[in-house]
């Protein structure tokens, strides 16, 4: 992943950052607001890391693929749903209703 996901999307990366490094605590992380330097001073502080140390910690975990709960996260439904448009076949809306293929909201007689 690049830098640049993880400041757009900054609120949804805290718990994820805060799971990575257990020294780390919500309420510094939302000050940081995605600040890539100040997020590697505090990484640094946090842990007792040299910066240099802290800053190859962050391109490491930086290397690894975005966690599923931030992809997850509600801000990117619709552009999900649009990406998805590419398996929709031609004449149907990808925002269309499905209930064709069942309404979730029926569960099936479990034999009570």
């Amino acid at each position: 992943m690049k830098w640049q996901q993880v400041q757009d999307n900054w609120p949804a990366f805290i718990e994820v950052i805060t799971e990575r490094w257990p020294e780390t605590d919500e309420d510094s992380l939302e000050e940081i607001d995605g600040d890539q330097r100040a997020f590697i001073a505090y990484i640094a502080e946090a842990t007792g890391l040299d910066p240099a140390e802290a800053r190859d910690e962050i391109r490491k975990w930086l290397s690894g693929e975005i966690p599923s709960d931030v992809v997850m996260d509600p801000i990117h439904d619709n552009r999900s749903m649009a990406l998805s448009a590419k398996f929709v076949p031609e004449g149907e809306d990808e925002y269309d209703d499905d209930a064709r293929f069942g309404d979730d909201d029926e569960y099936p007689d479990d034999g009570d």
